[in-house]
């Protein structure tokens, strides 16, 4: 039987982090991430951890650090969020170019300019193709047991990539819910001991951070390349594992009320919870709608979300970042190429929504449920690109 108890998002992860006890935390306090390093600096003054914590400079330091440790092979984690995760780029690649498992939490933040520290989706998804495993949670349970799962996922001798796990700032990250915590033993059990199989520690013959002349990058990057691939199978079984041991089964995304929905909405984080609220109205008036939200954005699950829309005639994808293409935002990009190899393909669409905080509500969804009935009726997708919840749009 799991410990009930009531906390915020940013509490549920320092206390994953309490419980798991890394070797190494490097970090630099950001709004709205800075609270998971109060709290975890307070168990290490408490003496409740024995990490090693390293109050850095800069974000850039922290992850410097943090690649430094893992090299070391010991087990390493960070937090940091929005412009403390750009300042990181560079050593993004660096950490998984190396192929270290270390740890991030994102608590997400829009990017700045014009500043703003409210939540978006614009810095973990400016990083999606850094090399980095990506899981995202709806709410504070999903951001605790993510997390835990996620050292399992990256330290796989068959993946071996580091894992960002995301949740959406303040909305989750400062909101208090009921969650279900494991007991310290069990989640120490779940996540084993860290035995990398090289290190500079190792006394092997080990080179970190070499130069990598043409004669052997392009085969670095395509070894990568198959790691991320390898890691679904992997996430599965994390996943399926985790779920015997609690209860709680998670998938690479979650189906709600798709079985014989002919409208679908794609969604991340916390925004699914106002989305299925929406469709559960929608549905007691005998509207054929439903949502998928992504858990796993990287892998993307390409296969398996394809099938899960094949019979679904129109999609409208939610992004809560652009990617300034003029075409749609980055998951939009992605769902959509899933359903191209479908013989019969959706109409798809793509809102962007929620950008430096904005409120999304039952109405925006309804709306967004609304233009996908318009597309059914007419056969037409139309503009593919729209924006919803913009003043005078």
């Amino acid at each position: 039987m799991g410990i009930r108890e009531r906390l915020s998002g940013n509490e549920a992860v320092a206390t994953a982090l309490r419980q798991i006890n890394p070797d190494v935390i490097a970090a630099y306090p950001i709004t709205p991430s800075t609270e998971v390093v109060h709290y975890f600096s307070q168990y290490v003054a408490d003496g409740k951890v024995d990490t090693e914590f390293v109050a850095v400079e800069s974000e850039h330091s922290a992850m410097s650090a943090c690649i430094g440790a893992a090299a070391a092979g010991v087990r390493t984690a960070t937090v940091t969020s929005a412009c403390g995760l750009a300042l990181m780029w560079e050593l993004l690649y660096v950490a998984s170019g190396t192929r270290l498992p270390l740890t991030l939490l994102v608590i997400n933040r829009a990017l700045s300019g014009p500043i703003n520290i409210n939540n978006d989706h614009s810095d973990s998804m400016g990083a999606r193709d850094s090399g980095w495993i990506q899981i995202y949670s709806e709410n504070n349970q999903e951001a605790y047991d993510n997390y835990i799962m996620s050292l399992r996922i990256g330290e796989h001798k068959n993946v071996r990539l580091p894992v960002m796990v995301c949740q959406d700032g303040f909305i989750t990250s400062h909101a208090v819910e009921n969650i279900e915590l494991l007991e310290d033993d069990k989640v120490k059990q779940f996540v084993g001991t860290y035995d990398p199989e090289w290190s500079m520690l190792s006394g092997k013959p080990t080179s970190v951070g070499p130069y990598d002349t043409p004669m052997f990058y392009f085969e670095h990057q395509y070894q990568r390349a198959r790691a991320m691939v390898d890691a679904k199978n992997v996430i599965l079984d994390v996943f399926k594992e985790y779920g015997a041991l609690t209860g709680r089964e998670y998938g690479l995304f979650e189906e709600y009320k798709m079985e014989d929905a002919e409208r679908a909405i794609v969604v991340l984080n916390s925004s699914a919870g106002t989305a299925k609220y929406t469709c559960d109205r929608l549905r007691e008036k005998g509207e054929k709608v439903g949502v998928i939200k992504l858990r796993v954005f990287r892998p993307f699950p390409l296969e398996e979300l394809a099938k899960a829309l094949s019979h679904v005639k129109a999609v409208a994808v939610m992004d809560k970042a652009d990617s300034f293409s003029g075409i749609g935002g980055p998951v939009f990009t992605d769902v959509r190429h899933a359903c191209y190899e479908l013989e019969k393909r959706p109409h798809i669409i793509n809102y962007i929504y929620g950008l430096g905080g904005r409120d999304v509500r039952e109405e925006d969804f309804q709306l967004v449920y609304a233009a996908l009935d318009e597309v059914i009726k007419s056969g037409k997708t139309g503009e593919i690109y729209r924006h919803v919840g913009v003043r005078g749009v």
